[in-house]
């Protein structure tokens, strides 16, 4: 069974640990890799798709706000200087309190897959993630292990005082909530999530649904930091 392995960068860190700093204005910044998952595959890897926010009329501004509702939408480029779509990340309802529904279509607008989020508490104790390719069957995820989440809130306590300590003096280690996702199927693994990456263990797999969910389930990142499509600067001119 084939193993695909994606991830999301910044091209500035790509560059930087190439030791390079060849940059093209107006390239978008951000970019996707899928590998088959070995270490030789992953340094000589090549962006498969480039994320980037679509934002409404109102700008990053408004972009910024809609997505404190859980609004998404992104399109993923198949080369950096925007020539040609690869696929769409679009929400099709979100709001409060509500379950977000979102789907990737592929770039003359086809469905390709249908993604929900549950948030913590609203159909469990952990935020679900259910995901279906079209033509497939249904795959549900739950964020984290059970047993390090109740690890996690046990010493939030002493998370809290170490927060502050690090904002006042600069030191102190937060631990990160946990989110290792894992999508089975019959008992099999067909998607794993690690803070890192994506896998997909399925060869019937879609690696246009594979990237834009990477891109959907990064941009739920930001807890403890920057999610990439919510402080990232806005589209650049194309060259």
């Amino acid at each position: 069974m084939m193993t695909t392995k994606a991830w999301l960068q910044e091209a500035a860190a790509k560059k930087a640990k190439e030791g390079s700093d060849e940059q093209r204005e107006g390239g978008v910044r951000r970019w996707i890799y899928l590998t088959d998952g070995t270490p030789e595959a992953a340094e000589q890897a090549e962006p498969y798709a480039f994320p980037e926010v679509a934002q409404p009329p109102g700008g990053a501004k408004a972009y910024r706000e809609s997505r404190k509702e859980g609004v998404r939408s992104f399109t993923l480029w198949a080369d950096r200087y925007r020539q040609q779509v690869l696929a769409y990340v679009v929400t099709k309802s979100a709001a409060k309190g509500q379950a977000s529904m979102y789907e990737i279509l592929g770039a003359a607008g086809e469905p390709l897959a249908r993604v929900m989020r549950e948030r913590a508490l609203q159909n469990g104790a952990r935020t679900r993630w259910t995901v279906e390719q079209m033509g497939g069957p249904t795959l549900v995820g739950v964020k984290g292990n059970a047993f390090w989440w109740f690890v996690w809130w046990l010493i939030l306590p002493l998370q809290i005082v170490m927060a502050v300590a690090a904002l006042i003096g600069g030191d102190g280690l937060v631990a990160r909530m946990p989110y290792r996702t894992k999508w089975k199927l019959d008992g099999q693994t067909v998607l794993y999530l690690k803070r890192g990456s994506l896998r997909a263990k399925a060869d019937w797999w879609d690696p246009r649904v594979t990237a834009g969910l990477v891109a959907l389930l990064k941009s739920y990142d930001g807890f403890s930091g920057k999610s990439w499509d919510e402080w990232g600067d806005p589209p650049e001119k194309a060259a």
